[in-house]
């Protein structure tokens, strides 16, 4: 290379190293301050582009995991309030079973009303954790986690849906369940025994006229109460109740006054009941005579499996033949001319041939026919017509057996909020199933949120973050390498005076 003044190629070299050497110092010190190794997109483009879409994972799955949190509380929310309706389902079924036993000698409405208070308190409480039905969580609940190769891997369903998964009254099936005591009411009555301020029967009397099944026939039996009964000259209607309890336990009949406020009559025993004459005062039910005496009221104990014959006649010839089949096995039972020429004779006839079977016959309220009633179900088949016929039968066939009402008995109303009450509880038993299972469901999502998060991370630090080891050594390097430049620097501008040596005389 020759010689020149004008153009200093080594001070030119030693400018460039101190460019390069100075901004590798100061990207070692950006580095070493920002802690990443990519400050800017020129720093590594294709690297940053990755990192960037890590950092997007990151940011959902963050998010996803307050959503799966937030929804985890919800459904604890929920599981709390089913496990407090579970308890209200337990105290259900404790006054349900108090009223079913026959034994019970306390006031079933006032165990109703605590009841029917609960059942409004399972609506309510239902409706604050909104699993009533229709509520806002009576759906399907989807909460967005992210971390899925598809939206749908992203996300979480618990699917608390239909009226399956409500757990108000209606839903469970027991809105309208009761343990109030049931009983038979009179067909054709309109007196409310429930108007406390009426003076019954004040001055006078009334009497029902009951036909009662036994073992040795239809027992007849009129029931007669007086305003005087509770010492006074006129009766409330508890107080007639009481009355009327008084003179009937001992039958295994028992009075009430039913939730239409009139009187209800229920018990073991097979029995008709016709109103009768009513002398003067308030009558308790309608009557035959005094002011209530339009219609006349009656009824049979619909508690009971029962069935009524229709057009009784007395039999004149041949004989009729009916087949009373029951779970203790089949009785056959024949009327004759000599032993059903009239009702009564007939009623003889059937109790006596009946014994032992838990079916009765009883005079039915027209004073004619005959009620046949079991606490236990029965079938009955004519095999056999004579001329007269106790059910009026063109021909031998079957009659049809009533299934008692549950209302119509001092505890059927209680045994059958019983079985609902069963499968109540097996129902919330299952939604409770559907919150638990979601709530694990959401745990081990935040669980693998959590991980991804971790994983996620670790992947985006591998590209964007500084190595502080070495970026150190590089700094250290760097300066080492500002210092040299800046020396050959200073000797590339000092190598031009050589020159003014051999300008010299």
């Amino acid at each position: 290379m020759s010689l020149s003044i004008q153009t200093n190629v080594a001070s030119l070299d030693a400018q460039n190293a101190i460019r390069i050497n100075t901004n590798f110092q100061n990207n070692t010190i950006q580095q070493l301050s920002s802690g990443y190794r990519i400050n800017s997109s020129g720093d590594d483009a294709a690297g940053l582009a990755v990192a960037n879409q890590y950092a997007g994972t990151i940011a959902t799955l963050s998010q996803g995991v307050l959503n799966a949190n937030n929804a985890v509380s919800t459904l604890q929310i929920a599981d709390g309030g089913i496990s407090n309706i579970s308890t209200i389902l337990n105290r259900l079924q404790t006054l349900a079973t108090e009223s079913a036993s026959s034994t019970f000698a306390g006031n079933r409405t006032t165990v109703n009303n605590e009841y029917q208070g609960l059942l409004t308190e399972i609506n309510r409480q239902a409706a604050a954790i909104n699993l009533n039905t229709g509520g806002t969580y009576n759906t399907n609940l989807v909460t967005y986690v992210g971390g899925g190769d598809t939206q749908a891997n992203s996300q979480v369903s618990v699917d608390l849906t239909g009226n399956n998964n409500a757990v108000d009254a209606t839903a469970l099936g027991i809105a309208n369940t009761s343990v109030a005591g049931g009983g038979t009411s009179l067909t054709n009555n309109n007196i409310l025994l429930s108007d406390t301020a009426t003076q019954f029967l004040s001055g006078g009397s009334q009497t029902l006229n009951f036909n009662i099944g036994s073992q040795t026939g239809n027992v007849a039996l009129a029931v007669t109460v007086s305003g005087t009964d509770a010492g006074g000259t006129y009766l409330t209607g508890q107080q007639v109740v009481d009355s009327l309890n008084s003179k009937l336990n001992s039958y295994g009949i028992s009075a009430g006054i039913g939730t239409n406020g009139q009187l209800q009559l229920s018990g073991s025993a097979a029995f008709s009941v016709t109103a009768g004459t009513q002398s003067a005062g308030n009558a308790i039910v309608v009557g035959t005579g005094g002011a209530n005496s339009a219609t006349t009221s009656n009824g049979i104990n619909k508690g009971d499996y029962n069935a009524t014959s229709t057009g009784f006649a007395a039999v004149t010839a041949g004989t009729e033949t009916i087949v009373f089949q029951n779970a203790s096995g089949s009785t056959s039972v024949n009327l004759t001319s000599a032993n059903a020429g009239t009702t009564a004779n007939a009623l003889s006839a059937l109790n006596s041939q009946l014994s032992g079977t838990g079916i009765y016959a009883v005079q039915a309220p027209n004073g004619t026919d005959i009620s046949f009633q079991s606490s236990s179900s029965f079938n009955i088949n004519e095999t056999a017509n004579a001329t007269g016929d106790l059910f009026g039968l063109a021909a031998p066939g079957a009659v049809t057996v009533n299934a008692p009402s549950a209302a119509a008995s001092a505890t059927g109303n209680a045994i059958a909020a019983l079985s609902q009450l069963a499968t109540a509880v097996s129902n919330l038993g299952l939604t409770q199933g559907v919150v638990g299972a979601g709530e694990n469901k959401l745990n081990y999502a935040i669980n693998l949120a959590q991980s991804q998060i971790t994983n996620f991370s670790a992947a985006e630090s591998g590209i964007k973050d500084a190595d502080v080891a070495a970026e150190a050594a590089n700094l250290t390097k760097a300066q080492v390498l500002q210092q040299a430049s800046l020396a050959a620097l200073a000797q590339a501008n000092s190598a031009p005076q050589s020159v003014l040596s051999l300008l010299k005389g």
